[in-house]
């Protein structure tokens, strides 16, 4: 079949011809119609991710859409190595497959799914999110973050709150549902007290982080307290994405001096049965109501040209 197919981690995929994949008990092939570059998908091609195995050559591509034998539109979240979706078939065990609902197109879901469930798989499995609660989006400016807005908004937020370095990205999320925005681009100081301000005149109870490194290092600074006399409010940090560093350096009494609570949501820290929920829930509302997100459809024989284009707030789909 032809296939993009990674035979070096220290290049793009190229455009080629891999083994036809063929399924095992409980599996199903799809023949693929439309699959999203995630950020995902980039770091593991690259062999950065902790999901990588090392091993050469793969297919790369992480979920996407198709049509099973028998015809069936589906969704699928999952293939199974060397086998990705970047290809004219994949091989996916049948209990990841999910029908899709007729007012979605193939590529809309094929951009969404990835980068929104990095807000809704987090936000409603692995903290219960709730109605009436606040957040701040760190790192908003993106794919994942414009999805983030909406999510936050569609769950119920009371106060939504975005960071970001793209000063016009961030005034368009304002007309997304933001409530209020705050720059990076400050100094460190003043980006600090930008987010102390935004903790003291209003209660934040849930941080979802893209960017780690600095940024979050500021957001953290601005959490901890001076003294014996206050009280602290519950603040769960949820970490999902590390664009800006893979490390940061925190200090010991801002835990102890806060409400802090520290949680990373990606594969391994949620339970694949909470995963597949989340998904057809989020399907489930996509259905009623489309989540906006900016799509740019391109054919897989071209993998290597557009592979590093990166076009703001914009989710490139290949179609075999």
């Amino acid at each position: 079949m032809n296939a993009a197919v990674v035979n070096s981690f220290d290049a793009p995929p190229r455009y080629g011809t891999f083994a036809d994949p063929a399924a095992a008990e409980g599996e199903v092939i799809v023949n693929v119609a439309a699959a999203g570059l995630h950020q995902i998908v980039k770091s593991l091609a690259r062999g950065e991710h902790y999901g990588s195995t090392g091993a050469l050559p793969f297919v790369p591509g992480v979920d996407g859409v198709g049509r099973l034998e028998d015809g069936t539109r589906v969704f699928f979240g999952f293939s199974r190595s060397p086998f990705g979706t970047f290809a004219e078939r994949c091989v996916t065990k049948r209990s990841t497959c999910f029908p899709l609902p007729s007012t979605l197109d193939d590529a809309t879901v094929a951009a969404v799914m990835n980068p929104a469930m990095s807000s809704w798989a987090a936000l409603t499995a692995r903290i219960q999110f709730t109605a009436g609660e606040s957040i701040l989006i760190l790192g908003a400016t993106g794919v994942a973050g414009h999805l983030a807005v909406q999510v936050s908004k569609r769950l119920g937020a009371k106060r939504i709150v975005v960071a970001g370095r793209n000063s016009r990205a961030l005034e368009g999320l304002q007309h997304q549902g933001a409530d209020a925005v705050i720059s990076l681009e400050q100094n460190g100081e003043d980006l600090v007290s930008s987010f102390r301000k935004e903790f003291a005149e209003n209660q934040i109870d849930v941080i979802l982080d893209y960017l780690w490194g600095h940024p979050a290092e500021a957001l953290l600074a601005a959490i901890s307290q001076k003294g014996l006399q206050h009280g602290s409010t519950r603040i769960r940090y949820l970490q999902v994405g590390n664009s800006a560093a893979p490390a940061i350096s925190l200090s010991a009494a801002t835990l102890r001096s806060s409400g802090l609570e520290l949680y990373g949501s990606g594969f391994g820290s949620v339970p694949m049965k909470k995963i597949f929920e989340a998904l057809a829930a989020f399907l489930g509302e996509a259905g009623k109501q489309p989540f906006q997100i900016k799509t740019k459809s391109v054919p897989l024989r071209d993998v290597e040209t557009f592979w590093s284009v990166n076009e703001p707030a914009t989710r490139l789909v290949f179609c075999p």
